[in-house]
């Protein structure tokens, strides 16, 4: 006969305690503790194998190319690591309406295409819409070669019969706070339902070698509701960023055991769906205005990807006490640092002037090597004068005004010579170990610059 008990979980490292205190143990935070009933089982009734797990060498374990389910969809293969993982339990989140069911919805379509090598098995399980509600997203998403198999259930023991009933390779939970089990007296999506559903699909996906992807609703901070030991226990986070008022999407991995944490995937979010962005460079440039002040194009590198995106900055005079400082895309603390290191090194009172600086296309990078194209976007705003139409920056600025080396200088330098740029104005000390050969930089002008102070002088 199973015995309930009430318990005291804590919604960001699921630590528990029999009593209530005010920091958790655990990760010594404050007032995140949370009451749950939970069921503790008769030793009766737990199943013990009679069966020894004997252990295995290394040697004897083969890992082969059919590891891995290719999506068709290359912008979400590039950041799973090159595919599904078979048995693998991916977790995606991101705010409400920014695409996540439409992703995996669309990841199901081109699983079921005919000329898909893998020729998998798919089951969506929705707590949320009715079959009638995926069936029309799913006709606006085009046509399914291959039928999926749909189920509309929140009790968690009926998915489990229902999935090993039908052995599908690949399922699709949406979402996981909608599922409950019963014999948890908490309500769904609770810490304790969601740890226990969260280590039943784990078993299911390990012990059948079947591809759960689930989704899971955020909070207002944009972290994954519940508690935070749900994304140590699943083998990937994918978070798909962007606004829902624009037209793009960001897919980045936030942790990934099967590939690099990286990558990120571009989307364009249209009446169909999804569409990918195989060149995300030049989209985020569309519309750039010319010879404004104010406006910079830098390079950031996000995996194995170069983007080229144009920072803006505005400077104006304030009648107030305390200027307002604003970062949209950017990390506030940062800006903030860069305005000190040019106020002081440089000698420009921006002091008693508000400071706007955005990363136009609403896409978030925290990359330093973004730093000397910030500080020039400001100078130019600040004195009113353009960079100039063609001209690309990027380095590392430290606080004595120094402009540091940066990575992959090649990959960024030929993404700039290849979007038509004629000057590229990046730090002395990568600029003296550059290998790119002259024909390959397509007649644009490389500038080293090792202190901010030699970026006012050059222009």
């Amino acid at each position: 006969m199973a015995k309930s008990k009430t318990v005291f979980f804590c919604k960001e490292c699921g630590f528990e305690t029999p009593k209530w205190v005010g920091q958790c143990p655990g990760c010594k935070e404050w007032n995140t503790l949370t009451e749950e009933p939970v069921v503790i089982k008769s030793v009766a009734s737990r199943a013990v194998s009679k069966v020894a797990n004997e252990p295995k060498r290394l040697n004897e374990i083969s890992t082969t190319q059919e590891d891995r389910i290719l999506t068709g969809v290359g912008e979400l293969d590039r950041v799973l690591g090159g595919g599904i993982v078979v048995g693998g339990l991916c977790l995606v989140g991101g705010d409400p309406g920014i695409g996540k069911s439409t992703l995996l919805l669309q990841m199901c379509q081109h699983l079921l295409r005919k000329d898909n090598p893998c020729n998998v098995d798919v089951m969506y399980i929705s707590g949320e819409e009715s079959l009638h509600q995926i069936k029309m997203r799913a006709n606006r998403l085009g046509e399914f070669e291959r039928d999926m198999l749909l189920l509309c259930e929140t009790n968690l023991d009926v998915i489990e019969e229902t999935i090993l009933k039908h052995k599908p390779s690949v399922v699709v939970i949406d979402s996981i706070q909608t599922l409950f089990k019963e014999e948890l007296g908490s309500a769904p999506g609770s810490v304790s339902q969601v740890r226990e559903i969260t280590t039943t699909l784990m078993r299911i996906a390990k012990d059948h070698g079947i591809s759960v992807f689930i989704i899971g609703h955020v909070t207002k901070e944009g972290v994954v509701a519940g508690p935070r030991v749900l994304e140590h226990m699943v083998d990937t986070v994918l978070y798909l960023e962007g606004d829902a008022n624009m037209v793009y999407r960001i897919l980045r991995a936030v942790k990934n055991r099967f590939g690099s944490t990286n990558e990120i995937g571009v989307f364009e979010m249209r009446t169909e769906g999804l569409r990918e962005v195989l060149n995300p460079s030049e989209y985020m440039l569309q519309g750039r205005p010319e010879a404004a002040a104010g406006s910079v194009v830098s390079c950031s590198v996000e995996g194995s990807r170069t983007l080229l995106v144009e920072i803006q900055a505005l400077l104006c005079r304030t009648s107030f006490n305390y200027p307002k400082r604003t970062a949209a895309g950017v990390d506030f603390n940062r800006v903030n640092l860069l305005l000190a290191v040019i106020e002081k090194k440089l000698g420009l009172s921006i002091g008693d002037c508000d400071a706007y600086v955005n990363i136009a296309g609403g896409i978030r990078i925290n990359e330093p090597a973004l730093d000397l194209a910030l500080v020039a976007a400001v100078i130019s705003s600040y004195r009113n004068q353009p960079i100039g139409e063609n001209v690309i920056l990027f380095g590392e600025v430290g606080l004595t005004g120094e402009v540091r080396a940066v990575t992959m200088l090649d990959q960024r330098v030929m993404e700039a010579a290849k979007l038509g740029f004629k000057c590229c104005i990046l730090p002395k000390a990568n600029k003296d170990r550059m290998e790119i050969k002259s024909q390959d930089l397509q007649g644009m002008k490389i500038v080293g610059i090792s202190n901010i102070r030699e970026l006012v002088e050059y222009f």
